[in-house]
């Protein structure tokens, strides 16, 4: 997984507490979080084309939440990001080498650790598709909704 996704994630809620109201410009973002701007506004377009994250235009604009918290998934902004892909990759190393015969039986099923690693996959993308951002937002340290809006305030002048 990469970074991206983490960024993605801590922008989303960034932008759900600070309210639709005013859209936050992605230098301001990376600002914010001490990000390089060119690959944060590239995380931030894979959010807005997933329809996570809505673009405004103009000198008053940024980004702002495009859907309700509640309708965003952890895995929504995962895939969104980094793509729907498994991040593992069978290679079938198992049938290399000398002496191998790749026709063998043995061969025709998958082996036991693709299996365990797309078994894996799925529990991973079961429970990251069971937390949205409202339960993201709601299990946030008290007072973090609070400081965000009193710190992007301080921000805006």
């Amino acid at each position: 997984m990469s970074e991206q996704v983490e960024w993605g994630l801590h922008c989303c809620l960034t932008l759900a507490w600070i309210g639709d109201e005013h859209p936050m410009p992605a230098a301001r973002l990376a600002d914010w979080f001490e990000l390089p701007p060119a690959y944060l506004t590239k995380c931030l377009q894979a959010l807005t084309r997933a329809g996570i994250l809505q673009s405004v235009p103009g000198a008053r604009g940024g980004f702002r939440l495009a859907r309700r918290p509640a309708d965003v998934t952890v895995m929504d902004v995962l895939v969104a990001v980094d793509g729907p892909d498994n991040p593992f990759r069978c290679t079938e190393i198992r049938q290399r080498g000398a002496g191998v015969d790749p026709s063998a039986p043995e061969f025709r099923t998958p082996c036991a650790i693709s299996t365990v690693m797309h078994r894996a996959d799925l529990a991973w993308r079961r429970e990251l598709a069971s937390h949205t951002l409202a339960d993201l937002l709601e299990s946030a340290p008290a007072g973090a909704a609070e400081r965000t809006r009193r710190r992007y305030a301080q921000l805006r002048g």
